[in-house]
């Protein structure tokens, strides 16, 4: 076999790209959180609850992923002394890979329920067979203008219905996807995901509503493949009592 040599320095600069991020999710547990926040955001002790970690342990393994830039944090737009952890997109390419789920209906939920989980839904239903339903834990009285106009530039078609409250909204075997920090960590039952998406409301600029479009259906688009139908359908439950 022939193979032709290059001393092109880019081609190294690839190469040990490469092999620092074979390096980096060379463990078990490393693996295993990269595997947790491919759904969505976690804090830390959301993370170490979720893989019975220790948190110093924890720490160590986050350090080496942040190092060599597979993950990130952002702070809280709630609890400021919280921080979410998140996969930096496009760090691992094709590198992440998870089973199907099957579940009934997906629910977006925000604190509002007028801007980010309208939007999730809209750009859900374009991508995935999946119902999907929007609500808040404090409804607003109409959809952010912004967000409309928004969807208006992007082609998408938004719900016409009015801001809902995640209480009537919220059926059994739902998979609960909270698309606000303030959601996740207000609402007291099961969160499925976590998408810690900043709020375009408190820019108010289009840019800021665009961004925010964006990065949910980047989100979007790693997630629904993830998902299918149940192999035996059955009806939507009425919503479930808190």
């Amino acid at each position: 076999m022939n193979i032709e040599r290059t001393t092109d320095p880019r081609r190294g600069q690839q190469l040990a790209r490469r092999a620092a991020l074979h390096a980096a999710l060379a463990d078990p547990a490393r693996l295993q959180i990269v595997d947790t926040l491919n759904l969505g955001d976690a804090s830390p002790s959301e993370l170490a609850e979720a893989i019975g970690m220790p948190s110093n342990l924890l720490a160590h393994h986050l350090k080496v992923l942040e190092r060599e830039g597979i993950v990130g944090r952002t702070r809280s737009e709630g609890d400021r002394r919280r921080s979410y952890v998140h996969l930096v997109p496009g760090a691992l390419a094709d590198l992440t890979a998870g089973q199907v789920r099957q579940v009934p209906r997906v629910l977006f939920v925000c604190t509002a329920n007028s801007a980010r989980s309208h939007l999730a839904t809209a750009l859900w239903r374009q991508t995935s067979e999946i119902p999907a339903v929007s609500a808040g834990t404090h409804p607003a009285e109409e959809i952010a203008p912004g967000a409309v106009e928004s969807a208006r530039r992007h082609h998408l078609e938004l719900a016409q219905r009015r801001p809902q409250h995640v209480d009537g909204v919220r059926a059994e075997g739902d998979l609960v996807i909270t698309v606000c920090d303030r959601a996740h960590e207000e609402l007291d039952f099961p969160v499925d995901v976590h998408w810690s998406i900043p709020d375009p409301i408190l820019a108010g600029t289009p840019e800021a509503f665009d961004r925010a479009l964006e990065e949910i259906g980047r989100r979007v688009g790693n997630l629904a493949p993830r998902l299918s139908l149940p192999t035996n359908p059955i009806d939507v439950a009425p919503p479930a009592t808190r």
